[in-house]
């Protein structure tokens, strides 16, 4: 039997759940279980477990639906458990290293206690100097092994359950599981504590707890809260059953009463039933108040008088004091212009329009992306809603006909911003657009991330230096209601980069629908369009933006390059859209293609693609055609940029490292060989999860006409998925 089990519950943590893995592997003390939790077999989180159990057999994973919560997910880890200890670490958390050695070597002195209490830090997720909250409550604890009577203090309803490793056999012998399914660490440290007879205490930090930027789940607005008194109320009970002494039923009181005034004083908690959730608190209060009782003194004793009188009214209006004005100030909108910010203010009293939607995307370079195509799925699945572009002047030109749109800046631009029930967006709306309650915001996001993006830039100081503000790029995040991806991939690495409170939609990206719709006929127009010569093989050369360059500076010197390669071929160049300046660097066999709206029209014309770091080699993959990286600067881009994993070691297809390697690949068919479909299929197996043709549909359903989960279509199987047939045969697999 293993020393320890350590259960690691991984709902909604998947971005930093292999963080917590490796801190328990790496531990130098090796006798233990690692059970992580997943939701499901094909969840986020089991992808990432996945790998840890091939490669380690201490690694048992098991399941738990997301319906039974937090509680459900240890419990079923604990009965899973075979260790002789058992200890409960949150899936976006870590064992500080050494944490395991420091325990065994307490658990030697003691003797098996019951519970070991550790210290740990909580440490901000972003800056500010790590809290120990635990450690001046265990200064005061005896240096060899106690009754819970010598520590009155030591309550258990204050720590976490990921604060104490457990002797196993106890837990089962007195029938101990965690209660409830929220503030189950209220309930499951009380129970803990009352039943223990032999207790420790290790006086070093074994656990370091992440604070989420969203703040403790447990913190946000709902009826949850009344759970906190069905847990008061659980231990309570079973002090008094147990005759617990008095002087051990003060500190237990008062720390559970502490935690449910300061609930009650909350107003954002509790929308709705606080005069009900007082009314309970105070039964609750007077009939478990232990004999003698004296409430504290100062605001907190006032609050506890009127918590014992019942006085509801008072408690209102002291809670209330000096609220009305910080709301005020927080809601007020800062658009640029005086009359412009008057004229926004107003239309933010007026009531939401719920069939108004509005689009926007590459912050206002016209009709584009997966704005564009979930509004045209939208016209045909919900022709009630009225939809508005949000486009620059110099993009006015270029709106499809019968597409309404409004210039940024302009009245109109504030009046539908301020109005709009649904509001969907590729990158980001203004600082000063308000979040209203009842909209709905969605971020379609627009590609897959290989380079770092959010918050995870900071450490690059090249790429924070032009990012601007990250309080005000996390203040936008903060507005998202959803958030979509179109691989596990982006799930786990946008929940890294974008913290926040919103849901991820693993529903594809609507913009690569196209992919598995297109007809041989639309690849023969698109091709028309652009002007690439009947019988001639179309190269889509697609360079990535540079951080650390000025302007757009091709790496690649295209009249060469097709002048090695033969002339059954044309280049199609597409520069990164920061480029585009509406000019073109084509001639002769170079098309340049940077000014076309579509993108997908342009992969949709391309026989195989030529790019180095650019995001669009995982929207092309879905086409599954040749794919060429020209890395000729990967050390450098990957010091500066910083990545999220190494293109080199997984590439979707050949990797040319100097112009005459890029020629070579397609002189002798290198670029559609075998070994280089097998990358391909590699690539399209990782990053094509949930591009299925059908994406589009999927968020029309969900999110403006909000269908429920279970009704919308699910991802067709990438085997069964047919994609657009390409002009020219290079070589398919």
């Amino acid at each position: 039997m293993p020393r320890f089990s350590i259960v690691v519950p991984s709902h909604g943590v998947a971005g930093r759940l292999s963080q917590a893995l490796d801190s328990v592997l790496a531990q130098s003390f090796g006798d233990f279980e690692l059970i992580p939790v997943c939701d499901a077999p094909d969840a986020p989180a089991a992808d990432v477990v996945a790998g840890y159990a091939e490669r380690d057999s201490r690694v048992t994973p098991v399941h738990s639906p997301p319906s039974a919560g937090l509680a459900g997910a240890r419990n079923t880890g604990l009965r899973s458990a075979v260790g002789g200890h058992v200890l409960f670490l949150d899936g976006d958390d870590v064992l500080a290293p050494g944490a395991l050695a420091a325990l065994d070597a307490r658990l030697g002195e003691t003797g098996d206690v019951d519970v070991l209490y550790f210290e740990h830090e909580r440490t901000p997720w972003w800056e500010g100097e790590p809290t120990n909250p635990p450690a001046s409550l265990l200064a005061r604890t005896p240096d060899r092994a106690f009754a819970p009577r010598e520590v009155p203090q030591l309550t258990g309803v204050a720590l976490p359950a990921w604060s104490a490793a457990y002797r196993r056999a106890f837990l089962t012998e007195r029938d101990i599981t965690f209660p409830g399914d929220h503030f189950t660490d209220v309930g499951f440290g009380g129970l803990v504590a009352l039943r223990a007879e032999r207790v420790a205490a290790l006086r070093t930090v074994v656990v370091r707890h992440l604070l989420r930027r969203q703040g403790n789940r447990l913190n946000l607005p709902g009826e949850h809260h009344t759970e906190l008194l069905d847990q008061t109320e659980l231990v309570l009970t079973r002090a008094a059953e147990g005759e617990l002494p008095v002087e051990r039923l003060r500190p237990l009181f008062e720390q559970l009463f502490a935690a449910v005034l300061k609930t009650a004083a909350h107003p954002r908690r509790l929308p709705a039933g606080r005069r009900a959730f007082f009314r309970r608190a105070s039964a609750l209060y007077r009939r478990h108040r232990p004999a003698g009782y004296r409430a504290p003194g100062g605001s907190l004793g006032v609050q506890h008088r009127l918590l014992a009188s019942g006085s509801y009214a008072a408690f209102h209006a002291l809670r209330a004091a000096n609220r009305g004005a910080l709301r005020a100030a927080a809601l007020l909108p800062r658009p640029r212009g005086l009359r412009t910010r008057l004229s926004y203010a107003a239309q933010l009293r007026l009531p939401l329009d719920r069939n108004l939607v509005v689009y926007c995307a590459y912050w206002g370079r016209g009709y584009a992306c997966n704005p564009a195509a979930i509004h045209a799925a939208a016209r045909a699945l919900a022709p009630h809603l009225r939809a508005v572009f949000l486009v620059e002047p110099d993009a006015v030109g270029g709106m499809p006909p019968g597409v309404e749109y409004a210039v940024i800046g302009s009245r109109k631009y504030w009046r539908v911003l301020a109005r709009a029930k649904y509001l969907v967006n590729n990158a980001n709306f203004a600082d000063a657009v308000v979040k209203r309650r009842g909209s709905v915001h969605l971020q379609t996001q627009h590609g897959t991330p290989l380079k770092t993006m959010g918050a995870d830039q900071a450490t690059y100081p090249v790429v924070a230096a032009a990012t601007g503000s990250f309080t005000k790029l996390l203040a936008r995040v903060d507005r998202w209601d959803y958030n979509l991806t179109s691989n596990r991939h982006s799930t786990q690495m946008w929940e890294r980069a974008f913290p926040g409170a919103h849901e991820t939609l693993e529903y594809g990206y609507p913009r690569n629908d196209v992919y598995y719709t297109a007809s041989a006929e639309d690849v023969a127009r698109v091709r028309k369009e652009l002007g690439v010569p009947d019988g001639k093989k179309a190269l889509l050369y697609a360079p990535t933006h540079r951080d650390y360059a000025t302007g757009f500076a091709s790496g690649l010197d295209l009249a060469e390059f097709c002048e090695a390669i033969g002339d059954d071929y044309v280049v199609l160049l597409r520069a990164h859209y920061f480029y585009d300046q509406g000019s073109s660097r084509g001639g002769g066999r170079i098309i340049d293609v940077t000014g076309h709206r579509s993108s997908e029209d342009v992969c949709l014309a391309a026989d195989a693609l030529i790019t180095d770091y650019s995001s669009i080699m995982f929207d092309y993959a879905n086409l599954d055609r040749p794919i060429v990286v020209y890395a000729d600067d990967w050390e450098v881009y990957r010091e500066t940029r910083g990545v999220y994993f190494d293109l080199m070691k997984c590439p979707p297809g050949r990797v040319a490292r100097t112009p005459e390697e890029l020629a070579g690949v397609f002189r002798d068919g290198a670029h559609a060989d075998a070994s280089a479909t097998a990358l391909r299929a590699a690539f399209r197996e990782r990053f094509c999860q949930f591009d299925d043709g059908r994406a589009a549909e999927r968020v029309v359903r969900r999110v403006l006409l909000g269908e429920p989960p279970e009704s919308i279509p699910p991802v067709t199987p990438l085997a069964e998925r047919v994609p657009a047939p390409a002009a020219a045969t290079l070589v398919r697999s």
